[in-house]
């Protein structure tokens, strides 16, 4: 494929000399060509005010013209020979002294117009760049309401006039060069004819987007200096390799699969610079559904593309792919439109067409995010790049921003780490419920071989980049990176506070999924609400809870109807994104047996959680109250006898409080036991009385004296 000789003339903003130098030129020519027009608009007019006279030179097309109603006068007085000779002569010798060719010859060229075609549009342009050719065109047409070109004029005007000008197919109305008045019965030959704006700016030398495009493009997302990773800058050069190679009388495209958006931009920013054309994003959701609308942006698109140039970065991330029907207007477009085309995906699409190449796009990989962070944070300990590489998958521009706006003060490694979170898990907020993680270690309470896991855990988060990067696990591993967790037990057990503990210890934000929300009746919307939230998890901030997870990570059935189906796909869905996940997923269930065993043996943990025991509800009971609430006389020994959760425990301590605080005492033993009678009322358990009264034992009475 080769691309379009621009000239810098007629590219935007240009100051160089060689470009002010044909400019000048352009100038002389458009001004000569315009002069020698109104010389033969003259000639032709003076055909019209010759009374009692037929009509005298012209052509077999003169007839067109007719006569008004409303004749011109006084006579016209026609130039004489010599004088058009002249003028013809300055017009070609003009042309002879621009080098590029003038821009009317550049836009004939790269739109297939004929000499004819070109004089027409030069007519209508006239128009508008000299105020005296109106006059003329309606002294010509021998009519003084006819002050606008039209078909039979230029029929009339011009050497070697051809019918098939006006055709829809031909470059003038094709393109739409021109602009046709034709009101109620009017005949085509009659109406008004009107060059577009853009068109005779362009014919001027200026070139600029055509601002009906501008309500459809958007800004990119990152200020792009054309600085790339290495894995980034090579992804460039082949996606400018492909569009280079493009076979003629084919489209230039290629397709940028990623998950990272940003990482995309940048990348086709790079192959468009390395082609010399400047890039434009447009999001593909914005494209038009009506059929006369779409066509009417894809041709104005691609008379850009022949004017500038220029090429189109399509954001197609939004519409849908995959087992998901994918939206045909993209394909519509491309199909109707030209020019250079990068397509945005997170996956690659079929419907583009079979030879259309993609692109893998990724973020920098580990070592790139290192020295990207190095080259930002000249100043910062190792440890503290290393552990902000290690936890956080960002972007170069993320990466960059941070530093600039939070580390070039001299900002601590808590800073750092906190402006990561705040990057990475932005999109987050509107996807999940984010909970607030209080519980600590010192908080929860497990048996010995379930908290050693526990742990275990926490450290594998903590000492990722270490095994993965510096002791080169990465490098023999192309999935299973992340780190997934089931949490397994009966309500209460304590599987939401160990989340908590997880959180706190590793400082990341916990996000529980809301699975009404997620699971949709509908084809493919789980999938895609699945998507989005570990896309927006990927960044590494935040820690993804889904609790009853049983609900949506449970066995696959036969398949019976299309809802099996489906089902089996989002499940099957799901264990391809837990396992190729990069951060912490955790998972909760009351129900370990209802998971698919596939899923199983994805986990890298499973951690069960079992209904405590009497020391560990001991254990629960004398951590269950703050240090600021008043007690009196609690026998931890009793409470550890009523068979509670550590959550039913935390209901009862908390209910006892609020009795302690009405009644203005001390959290009391028969204030809990009240407390503890109606969480059992509440669990519909069997209530034996003697359980809840209360009679102070001789060793605490001792123990209070």
């Amino acid at each position: 494929m080769s691309f379009p000789e621009h000239t810098s003339a007629t590219d935007p903003a240009t100051v160089e000399p060689a470009a002010k130098d044909w400019q000048q030129a352009n100038d002389d020519w458009l001004s000569a060509s315009v002069a020698h027009l109104r010389l033969r608009l003259t000639a032709l007019a003076a055909e019209h005010t010759r009374p009692a006279e037929a009509p005298r030179g012209g052509n077999r097309w003169t007839a067109l013209l007719g006569g008004g109603d409303t004749k011109v006068s006084p006579p016209v007085q026609s130039p004489s020979k010599a004088e058009l000779n002249a003028a013809l002569r300055k017009r070609e010798e003009a042309e002879q002294a621009t080098d590029p060719p003038p821009a009317l010859h550049l836009l004939g060229d790269r739109f297939g117009l004929t000499p004819f075609e070109r004089e027409v549009l030069l007519l209508c342009a006239a128009v508008e760049l000299d105020t005296r050719v109106a006059g003329l065109c309606a002294a010509a047409q021998g009519d003084a309401t006819r002050v606008y070109p039209t078909f039979a004029l230029a029929l009339a005007l011009f050497d070697e006039p051809a019918w098939d000008v006006m055709s829809p197919i031909r470059p003038l109305r094709y393109w739409r060069l021109l602009e046709i008045n034709q009101p109620g019965n009017q005949p085509l030959t009659g109406s008004a004819l009107r060059a577009d704006e853009r068109v005779v700016n362009f014919l001027k030398g200026l070139s600029y987007l055509d601002d009906r495009l501008s309500p459809f493009l958007v800004p990119f997302e990152a200020d792009f200096d054309g600085n790339l990773p290495p894995s980034q800058e090579a992804a460039a050069a082949q996606v400018a390799r492909h569009l280079s190679q493009t076979a003629e009388g084919t489209t230039p495209l290629v397709q940028l699969v990623g998950t990272d958006p940003i990482s995309q931009e940048m990348v086709a920013q790079q192959a468009a610079r390395a082609l010399n054309l400047t890039l434009y994003k447009l999001p593909a959701t914005m494209l038009p559904r009506q059929a006369t609308e779409l066509e009417t942006l894809a041709r104005l698109w691609h008379r850009e593309s022949l004017l500038m140039p220029i090429a189109l970065y399509l954001d197609a991330r939004e519409m849908g792919t995959g087992d998901e029907a994918p939206e045909p207007t993209l394909a519509r477009f491309l199909a109707r439109s030209g020019g250079v085309f990068l397509i945005g995906t997170r996956e690659g699409r079929g419907d583009l067409g079979p030879m259309v190449q993609a692109v893998p796009v990724a973020k920098p990989t580990a070592v790139e995010q290192v020295n990207v962070w190095s080259a930002a944070l000249s100043s910062a300990p190792r440890e503290t790049v290393a552990q902000l590489s290690g936890q956080f998958d960002l972007n170069a521009p993320a990466i960059r921003r941070i530093a600039r706006v939070v580390g070039n003060g001299g900002a601590t490694g808590g800073a750092l780490w906190q402006a990561c979170i705040e990057t990475s898990a932005l999109r987050l907020d509107r996807l999940a419920e984010r909970i607030r993680p209080v519980a600590t270690w010192n908080d929860i309470v497990l048996p010995e071989t379930e908290e050693t896991l526990l742990r275990q855990l926490a450290a594998q988060v903590a000492r990722r980049a270490q095994v993965y990067d510096e002791w080169g696990f990465r490098a023999r591993m192309n999935r299973g990176l992340g780190i997934s967790a089931l949490f397994a037990g009966d309500s209460g057990t304590g599987k939401t506070m160990a989340a908590e503990v997880i959180a706190n210890a590793l400082d990341l934000r916990l996000y529980r999924i809301d699975l009404s929300a997620v699971v949709s009746k509908y084809i493919g919307e789980t999938e895609k609400n699945l998507r989005q939230l570990f896309d927006a998890a990927e960044g590494g901030g935040a820690i993804l809870f889904f609790d009853e997870a049983d609900a949506l990570f449970g066995k696959r059935s036969e398949v019976r109807d299309s809802h099996d189906r489906y089902a089996n796909i989002e499940t099957s869905y799901l264990l391809q994104r837990v396992e190729s996940f990069r951060g912490l997923a955790i998972l909760s269930t009351n129900m370990r047996g209802a998971l698919d065993t596939a899923f199983l043996r994805r986990l890298r943990f499973v951690i069960n959680f079992p209904y405590p025991g009497p020391e560990q509800r001991r254990t629960i009971w004398m951590r269950a109250w703050p240090q600021g609430v008043p007690r009196e006389g609690l026998d931890y020994d009793r409470l550890a006898k009523l068979n509670l959760s550590g959550g039913n425990i935390a209901t009862v301590a908390l209910n006892a409080t609020f009795m302690a605080a009405e009644e203005g005492g001390p959290v009391t033993m028969p204030r809990v036991l009240a407390a503890a009678r109606a969480e059992y009322e509440k669990l519909e358990r069997p209530i034996h009385e003697a359980d809840f009264r209360w009679r102070e034992p001789e060793r605490l009475k001792e123990a209070n004296t």
